[in-house]
């Protein structure tokens, strides 16, 4: 008997949310039950990825999306082939972003700042509006079907990572590779917050480059965009070998400046490049990190002359306290009345701004906290941080999809700065460092005694994310879970954070575990829309995927984000492209009610005896199954479902159900019974086949096969992947 639901149309509204709470309630996500409920062997080999933890700033977007769709038809083909499959969620407070996010909402619905509100009743502010986000990202992880451990769910600002994060912080702090100096920082005067390099973004602006002399008696002629940082100048560096300059090197001039005293001595130094300007560099060191160095290789003073709020600190009533726009401007008008400036010209330059607050960085030294990466680590075989994140890809077997991406890793390395990893903000991890008086105490728990005060700062949220693959199987301790599941097999996100979390996660567990914290990075592009722009509400061409899972149906989303997008390529999304999955979702559903209408009380046998050209298309499809699954082993998800959606609509619908009409008209009843079988089975391997991908629309079909209607009542979902 047909059941009556496959002579209707397919509903993905109304079986979505069905079968996802029907998976939810079997326990099968948890590898755990697997093994309890004979699904899984005790012995069988393990396969384990962590989700890469969306910030608790809002909802998820299509890039999230491909994310998620990648991932769980991974996970979901391992757990198919019988491994001990892992998939652990959880989310990321994302300290800046989150902070940032409230700030913004208080000012707009209260008018008010954090100050007004205090510590302690901001951050309640603050944990309310991240629970609301994650509530919404868990509602949108299952809509999309994402197979998760819910468990082993983690948030990176829970107790449990608290105590991961103060363990790694002591560990790094007592071998002397976490110190707190006076350093060069990236100053967000807008969020009053330092940033990492990986924090700014640049943008391309128009600008002004003016080239000017000092005084009319300073021999050598400079440039830059920036006059107002001027007032802090110490020195003016030349290549070593410049005739032009050769005869001033060592040369102190004292000088009055803009109506501010400077000594300004020249120095012969091979980082300056003699083709570029004038070839001579005015050198500011507390305001830029290349000036820094020349300063440092010089042994030059340092003079701060812009504060946080990018205002200019000159004791000269002229300048005191003007904001660096209007200081540029007083300055200008002072050279052009000396007869200083020598030419004014329009360039364009990239400008780093902070990617939470648009505010333009403004580099001055600061006392922060800071990860040493080029301290040789007795604990290590007296090898650098940069050194264990390089040789974990070149000796220990992480490989990188796709591999151009290895050259980048390593260029970045290599330029690697000591990392910056205090905030000025308040909610995150604080900083696990006490102070009374002189003494100074880094523990995992607060010391005993009173008069302690504990670092107002709090941890860059990369610190704590940079756990994230062993913070979640339970360490520091040694649970069950990191001696079966780490190093997990697979780290799966998109190509923009390989430097702000990949690299970190490599950093941290080289150094705290002693191994790599995965065998392989698959790295997923951006999802633009339809004529290739970047998704952003700016340009009103963000796309919800709840929304598009309303109309189209999850398995339509899943597809149109896989198909056609190898790893580390941009992907468009369009609706036409959904509406083009959709179809295909209601074209697998039709080809099935053919099949089990035509096939009625039929079983597959895989012992029958088929006719020559039935035995034919079962060689095809033996080969066809061997190649997808070599495939899938190597991720290569993107061929597969073209593949497979080939396969489905032109060779099975267009030409073998075609032909089947024939043969079941012909009254030849070994040919019929042949044909029935053969078509089962069919059936039975493309729905296990196209699960990972479609598990819905798949694991509806399957439920509606005849051992199910029988009240066998088997999931797709635990099915296993067919072995030729």
């Amino acid at each position: 008997m047909i059941p009556d639901k496959l002579l209707k149309p397919y509903d993905s509204q109304n079986t979505e949310k069905r079968l996802y709470e029907a998976w939810e309630q079997s326990g099968f996500f948890n590898p755990d039950i697997c093994i309890q409920k004979g699904v899984t062997a005790p012995d069988a080999e393990a396969f384990s990825i962590v989700l890469p933890p969306p910030n608790v700033t809002g909802t998820l977007h299509m890039g999230s999306a491909l994310m998620l769709a990648i991932e769980d038809t991974i996970v979901r083909f391992n757990r198919m082939n019988g491994k001990k499959t892992l998939w652990i969620p959880g989310t990321d407070h994302a300290a800046i972003a989150t902070q940032s996010k409230v700030e913004k909402i208080l000012e707009k619905e209260e008018g008010k700042r954090k100050i007004d509100l205090g510590r302690e009743v901001f951050l309640k502010k603050v944990e309310a509006f991240a629970q609301e986000s994650h509530d919404n990202i868990i509602v949108q992880l299952k809509a999309l079907g994402a197979s998760l451990d819910w468990s082993r769910e983690a948030y990176t600002l829970d107790e449990k990572r608290e105590i991961a994060v103060r363990t790694a912080f002591k560990q790094m702090y007592d071998e002397g590779l976490i110190y707190r100096g006076y350093r060069i920082i990236n100053w967000d005067p807008k969020g009053q917050t330092t940033i990492s390099d990986d924090e700014i973004v640049y943008e391309e602006r128009k600008a002004k480059l003016y080239t000017f002399k000092y005084s009319k008696d300073f021999p050598i002629s400079i440039a830059t965009t920036r006059p107002e940082t001027k007032v802090g100048d110490v020195a003016v560096a030349v290549h070593p070998e410049d005739v032009r300059y050769k005869e001033f090197i060592g040369k102190e001039y004292n000088l009055i400046f803009a109506g501010v005293p400077l000594t300004i001595k020249v120095v012969g130094d091979t980082e300056v490049n003699p083709e570029f300007g004038t070839g001579a560099v005015g050198v500011t060191p507390a305001h830029s990190f290349v000036d820094a160095e020349i300063a440092k290789r010089h042994k030059l003073p340092s003079i701060q002359v812009i504060n946080e709020y990018a205002k200019m600190m000159i004791d000269k009533p002229t300048l005191s306290g003007k904001k660096v726009a209007e200081a540029r401007e007083i300055i200008i008008e002072w050279l052009k009345q000396e007869g200083l400036l020598e030419k004014e010209e329009e360039i364009t330059q990239n400008i780093s701004t902070a990617e939470r607050t648009g505010a333009v960085i403004e580099p001055m030294p600061k006392l922060q906290w800071f990860i040493d990466v080029n301290k040789a680590i007795p604990s290590r075989d007296n090898k650098s941080l940069k050194q264990l994140m390089i040789e974990a890809v070149k000796e220990k077997g992480i490989a990188i999809l796709p591999d151009r991406f290895e050259k980048v890793y390593f260029h970045w390395i290599e330029n690697l700065r000591d990392w910056c990893i205090s905030r000025q903000i308040w909610f995150g991890h604080r900083i696990p460092v006490w102070y009374k008086d002189k003494e100074i105490y880094c523990g995992i728990n607060a010391p005993s005694g009173e008069g302690w005060s504990q670092d107002e700062d709090t941890l860059d949220t990369w610190f704590s994310s940079g756990l994230w693959t062993f913070s979640t199987l339970g360490w520091p301790e040694k649970t069950a879970d990191f001696e079966t599941f780490h190093p997990t097999t697979l780290i799966e996100t998109g190509y923009d954070i390989l430097f702000f979390w990949v690299a970190r996660m490599i950093l941290m567990s080289t150094y705290l575990i002693g191994e790599i914290p995965f065998k392989t990075i698959y790295l997923h592009g951006l999802v633009r829309d339809s004529q290739g722009r970047k998704i952003s509400k700016s340009l009103g061409n963000n796309v919800e995927p709840l929304d598009m899972i309303a109309k189209y149906g999850a398995d339509a989303v899943r597809m149109s984000l896989i198909v056609g997008t190898g790893p580390g390529n941009d992907s468009k999304m369009s609706e036409d492209k959904l509406k083009a999955y959709r179809n295909f979702s209601n074209k697998l559903w039709n080809i099935a009610r053919f099949i089990l209408t035509a096939c009625e009380g039929t079983v597959f046998n895989p012992e029958f005896k088929h006719s020559e050209a039935d035995e034919k298309l079962g060689a095809m499809q033996c080969e066809m199954t061997k190649e997808i699954t070599k495939e899938m082993e190597e991720y290569k998800l993107h061929l597969v479902a073209e593949k497979l959606y080939a396969y489905a609509w032109h060779k099975l619908a267009d030409e073998i159900l075609e032909e089947s009409k024939t043969i079941f008209a012909s009254g030849d009843e070994t040919a019929i019974a042949s044909r029935k079988n053969y078509l089962m089975g069919t059936l039975q391997g493309l729905l296990i086949m196209l699960h990972p991908f479609m598990p819905f629309v798949t694991e509806e079909i399957w439920s509606l096969m005849p051992w199910n209607n029988a009240g066998d009542g088997k999931l797709l979902m635990i099915s296993k992947w067919p072995r030729v």
